[in-house]
């Protein structure tokens, strides 16, 4: 059984203060804690696998937003309006090579504060908004979550099946074995001309928002990153860190593709994150650009 990544990839497309919070991606192979995928994109790099995760911060306070009529659920499907950042994890659906699974509903995000958070677990997303997104590529719904609102129409297509019952207990065996959520961790800042500063943080924390918060740590060095970042969306690229992964089992995994797009400049920058896509899942050597 492959062991998943667990950086957690900012659900791209979370929107931050006045439409911007953070979203992280993350290939199948990648997941908060670990968990086990042959192909996954990343919110865990992936050897093809692709996993994505929402932003979710023990910091952000996020409510579920719902209407009058909150939700609608059928035997086979459920519909929620839902906030950024979402708390969901979600995984390209290998059965079809097509969509998106939710693998796991994290504290801190809309979907965790729904009543139906347990029923989320191997649900398919079936549309955003009204739009049909069962049968896109894993870019492609990720990019509808990202360009839509700050609230969400969100229509599952819910599991129920053995195998994936089975296969739920096989991943959660799995992620048992990494940092649980909330563990206190360190993470060892390195700046140009500076000395090195170590930040108490704890996983699922994002690590944008963890930088920021210290501030004697220069994310954004210069004006035109200063002035023209995108507010921690995925977009702009300038929160591109150097990050080493100093655990035994490497529980920060390989970067999602779309940070691949993101980060150009070939092996020399291999090691970079974009930070605003990153939760924090285990200590590391992070190095300001």
């Amino acid at each position: 059984m492959k062991q998943t990544n667990r950086r957690a990839i900012v659900l791209a497309a979370v929107i931050a203060a006045a439409s911007h919070v953070d979203a992280f991606v993350l290939p199948s192979s990648s997941s908060v804690r670990s968990s086990s995928s042959s192909n996954v994109l990343q919110f865990n790099t992936f050897s093809d696998t692709r996993t994505m995760q929402s932003t979710y911060s023990t910091t952000s306070a996020t409510t579920l937003m719902m209407s009058s009529e909150p939700s609608s659920t059928t035997s086979n499907t459920l519909s929620l309006q839902l906030t950024k950042p979402l708390g969901l994890i979600l995984e390209e659906d290998e059965s079809t090579g097509k969509g998106v699974v939710v693998t796991q509903v994290n504290e801190g995000g809309s979907a965790f504060q729904s009543p139906h958070k347990d029923s989320l677990i191997n649900a398919k997303i079936m549309k955003v908004d009204g739009k049909e997104v069962g049968g896109l590529t894993f870019e492609q719904v990720m990019d509808a979550i990202v360009e839509g609102g700050s609230e969400l129409s969100v229509e599952f297509a819910l599991a129920g099946s053995a195998s994936t019952a089975s296969a739920t207990e096989e991943t959660t065996e799995v992620e048992n074995e990494a940092f649980k959520i909330g563990t206190p961790i360190s993470i060892t800042v390195q700046q140009p001309d500076k000395a090195d500063i170590v930040l108490e943080a704890k996983v699922g924390d994002n690590l944008r928002k963890t930088l920021l918060a210290n501030k004697d740590i220069e994310l954004y060095r210069g004006l035109k990153k200063k002035l023209g970042n995108c507010g921690g969306s995925g977009q702009c690229g300038f929160c591109a860190v150097e990050l080493v992964d100093e655990t035994e089992g490497k529980v920060w995994g390989e970067r999602s593709e779309y940070e691949d797009n993101k980060i150009k400049g070939g092996e020399e920058r291999k090691g970079q994150r974009l930070a605003c896509l990153n939760n924090i899942v285990g200590p590391a050597v992070v190095k300001t650009l």
